[in-house]
């Protein structure tokens, strides 16, 4: 089976073309075919990396309404090409960031589905008219072809009600104000990973998943689902993050329009773009600028730093609460792949629960290996997110 898979956002779009055949490895292996078209590199328009054949293609993209197609052609033209025809294509697999309470898996894309996602965008306004524009195009180049929407938000579906509802008038929660919570499809991804790593039964582990990125969320799975996770009703709820100050009292809001008359797209701006690392520092949203930062001694930096330490560390005893007890914390994403200083100065903070990181291992591991020491009562796994081959498998099951 040929999958397609589209990965779609507000400045990006990624895209990968896998063959499964009935053996599913454990190691996921590399794409046929990957693509990545990024608008944020030129103010003139997008640029479009191929990789295929051993040959790294860039393409200049000028229209963002016929990028799709642009990428698309990579995949039966040149050096590119890996494809006689895109009809070869079985079956096309979105990443869908929304897909509010009702999708808890997986889900052939039907006109009812499509409405689904159109009637979210007010909830991930940066991702589902991204989402959409993908699915029609697909409609138009490749009417026959099904396509399945991957949700983030399906994988957390799972948790009761005592973690989903907000303590507010409970007809708001009929309404549909409730936690959805986000980066499913990774969490989802790196549970299953994990247990195949340590060799046991996934419904066997009490695991933490430690999505941290620029955007950044925690789930606690345990018997093989989600039961608890950080993001909410939307993804600025949790940690701290990038550019997002994660939770605060919701009577800040309310406070700095009061005082500073400041309107709704304002206040969500200084929330969603303007906090977190890259307003607590002044400097910027990247961890690697705040690092060098602090090198130089620049304590603002460094304290942006401690307080994204302080609320992870938190944020995983609450999730211990919620699992009772701990069998596997996992880092992923690119923070938790790639940063050994957050890491170690996390787990320094879990000592009593009897983690134990061998340091070694932390600064020199290979990807998804276990950096717990031989006497560490809690494994840590470092996971190499891979959401575009988790979500190829999903949208092969279908069909």
């Amino acid at each position: 089976m040929i999958v397609l898979v589209l990965n779609a956002g507000s400045s990006s779009q990624k895209s990968c073309l896998y063959i499964l055949d009935d053996f599913i490895p454990d190691t996921p292996p590399e794409p046929l075919w990957e693509a990545h078209l990024d608008w944020t590199v030129t103010q003139e328009g997008g640029i479009l990396t191929v990789k295929s054949n051993d040959i790294k293609q860039q393409i200049e993209v000028k229209q963002r309404e016929t990028a799709l197609k642009v990428l698309l052609n990579t995949l039966i033209t040149e050096e590119t090409k890996v494809l006689e025809s895109l009809e070869q294509i079985d079956v096309v697999g979105h990443r869908v960031v929304h897909g509010g309470a009702k999708y808890n898996q997986a889900t052939v894309i039907t006109p009812e589905v499509k409405q689904a996602i159109a009637d979210l965008i007010p909830l991930a306004p940066n991702h589902n008219p991204a989402h959409l524009a993908g699915i029609n195009t697909i409609e138009e180049i490749l009417p026959q072809v099904p396509q399945v929407a991957v949700f983030d938000t399906a994988f957390h579906t799972t948790i009761p009600p005592q973690a989903k509802v907000y303590p507010l008038p409970y007809e708001y929660y009929e309404q549909g104000v409730q936690r959805y919570g986000f980066h499913g499809i990774s969490h989802q991804y790196c549970a299953k990973r994990t247990a195949q790593v340590l060799q046991k039964p996934l419904k066997s582990l009490k695991i933490v998943s430690c999505h941290l990125g620029n955007g950044c969320s925690l789930a606690a799975i345990k018997d093989g689902i989600c039961i608890a996770t950080t993001m909410g009703f939307t993804p600025l709820e949790g940690l701290m993050m990038g550019t997002r100050c994660g939770s605060i009292d919701p009577q800040i809001p309310l406070y700095l329009m009061q005082k500073y008359d400041l309107d709704v797209e304002k206040v969500s701006q200084i929330l969603n773009q303007e906090s977190g690392f890259k307003g607590v520092s002044g400097i910027s949203a990247d961890l690697r600028a705040i690092l060098k930062a602090i090198a130089s001694g620049n304590q603002q930096a460094q304290l942006a730093f401690n307080i994204y330490l302080h609320r992870l560390r938190n944020a995983i005893g609450a999730m211990v609460a919620s699992l009772n007890g701990l069998d596997v914390l996992v880092f992923t994403a690119g923070v938790g792949e790639n940063s050994s200083i957050v890491r170690e100065k996390t787990c320094a903070g879990l000592t009593y629960l009897g983690l134990q990181l061998d340091l070694a291992k932390n600064n020199t591991f290979s990807v998804d290996d276990n950096i717990a020491a031989k006497n560490s009562s809690v494994q840590v796994l470092v996971i190499h997110t891979q959401e575009d081959w988790e979500i190829a498998i999903q949208a092969s099951m279908q069909v």
